[in-house]
């Protein structure tokens, strides 16, 4: 964080300083909610949650070095008191945003966003300090956190937003207001929460709204293959660029193929010239990912080669998201496990089938969260898919959705031992560590809540120590 006496962030916040002898004494650390990150010069920020109250650290982050606690009560030691230690935390971060120099890049979508992330996040750090959000904490606190890490040689700031309903984005967008919008995609993730496709639109479309002006310099960069978010060029005043493989698009793809090992590769059309890109990442839905990236990076100033450069080096940041393991044997395991919605699970079995050529391939699927009364129609489909890319085995963990996914399957044909339902992790992990031969590729997705990536790093493990449980 930019330095600021513990005097300038009681007046930003509107708290009250209880036990510190010197006001003037500088945060020059990060500002942290975990008492492990905690380093010499920190900021504590001390939630209260369901199971953990971070007051109780209070002499171990300042005895670690932090400087003072952002506290919703007096706790002995240097603290700044508020009524409201998340909306204290949200002001901290508007002030900072606003005292930095860097230009702030904001992205949503219903899938993709932090593989998207992660894309621009390495091609801007090629030509400018880059500061992103962490894996996927792009939530009320995770974003807040992740501005205030910014530094004042920051140049670009990349900030994954979240949502869960209408006016989600809107506070964040207020929070660390953007230069740059990007929407990739309106799909089925949260469907359930949201009540429909036109809801999710109109949440994420609250981004572009927080835009500002072409005379001031806003952009929203938004999917020209997907009418719901192509269609909110009308919802902003910023300058509207559009990426994707439509003709119309200004940042385009053509000639999109798939190495033998299943990674992309394309001819990148900008607006000022093109180049040719081999991805390291594994899966055709990446292209559009790498399309959303290369439109941000054009709109500041970097050429089709600089970008097609960096987009074909660049490489995975974020655990178990398409995480590729080639074991000793030759089994290669995908892990796909940190989250699960419609879209995200048809390309994570379209990337399977062009991995898996001439191979033996495995689909070890679960639960997709939160699809409400889509549930039963969208875990059918993906296991009726499964069957019609040729994937050699289905393995449904879990309960009544893994159901729905294995009957899927077997009624678009998948009958013997071609698909099967097991009851959980540990049963996976038995039957493929039977049945896996060297040359097999395995696929392991499912929805965060399900935990499957037990089951890819038990099969990653037996790969060099034998017999290996789930944990």
């Amino acid at each position: 964080m930019i330095a600021l006496s513990l005097a300038e962030i009681a007046e930003v916040v509107g708290g009250q300083t209880h036990d510190i002898p010197d006001p003037s004494v500088q945060v020059t650390g990060p500002v942290v909610r975990d008492s492990r990150e905690v380093e010499p010069g920190s900021l504590f920020v001390a939630f209260v949650g369901e199971h953990v109250d971070g007051h109780d650290f209070a002499h171990a982050v300042v005895e670690a070095g932090a400087v003072a606690l952002l506290a919703s009560r007096p706790v002995g030691v240097p603290a700044i008191v508020v009524d409201d230690v998340q909306s204290a935390l949200g002001a901290l971060a508007r002030h900072v945003v606003r005292r930095l120099g860097a230009t702030l890049v904001a992205l949503t979508g219903s899938a993709g966003k932090t593989s998207t992330k992660d894309l621009i996040a390495q091609v801007l750090a090629r030509k400018a300090p880059t500061v992103f959000t962490p894996g996927s904490l792009n939530n009320e606190i995770g974003l807040p956190l992740t501005a205030l890490s910014a530094t004042a040689e920051t140049r670009f700031l990349v900030l994954e937003m979240g949502a869960r309903g209408i006016g989600h984005i809107r506070y964040l967008a207020d929070l660390t207001p953007p230069q740059i919008g990007l929407v990739l995609n309106v799909g089925t993730a949260h469907i359930g929460e949201f009540g429909g496709r036109e809801q999710i639109a109109q949440a994420k479309g609250e981004l572009v709204e927080a835009l500002p002006s072409v005379e001031d310099g806003g952009v929203a960069v938004l999917n020209a293959d997907d009418p719901l978010v192509r269609a909110m060029a009308s919802r902003t005043k910023a300058k509207v660029i559009l990426f994707g493989e439509s003709g119309e698009a200004d940042v385009r793809a053509e000639n999109v193929r798939l190495t033998d090992s299943g990674q992309p590769a394309f001819s990148l059309h900008t607006p000022s010239g093109c180049s040719e890109v081999t991805m390291r990442l594994y899966g055709e839905h990446h292209v559009s990912n790498a399309l959303a990236a290369a439109a941000v990076a054009h709109e500041l100033g970097m050429s089709a080669d600089e970008i097609a450069t960096a987009l074909s080096e660049a490489g995975s940041l974020s655990r178990w998201r398409m995480e590729v393991t080639e074991r000793s044997d030759g089994v290669t395991i995908v892990n796909d496990a940190y989250n699960a919605n419609p879209e995200s699970m048809r390309a994570a079995l379209r990337a399977l089938a062009a991995m898996g050529k001439g191979r033996r391939t495995w689909a070890v699927l679960g639960k997709m969260a939160e699809l409400g009364d889509e549930a039963l129609a969208e875990h059918d489909a993906v296991g009726r898919l499964a069957v019609r890319l040729n994937v050699g085995k289905l393995v449904a963990v879990g309960g009544r959705e893994a159901s729905w996914l294995q009957l899927g399957a077997y009624n678009e044909g998948s009958w013997g031992e071609e698909s099967v339902h097991v009851s959980d992790a540990q049963a996976a992990v038995d039957l493929l560590r039977s049945e896996l031969r060297p040359g097999d590729v395995v696929l392991v997705k499912a929805s965060r809540s399900v935990g499957l990536e037990s089951v890819a790093q038990a099969l990653v493990e037996a790969g060099t120590e034998g017999e290996v449980a789930v944990r």
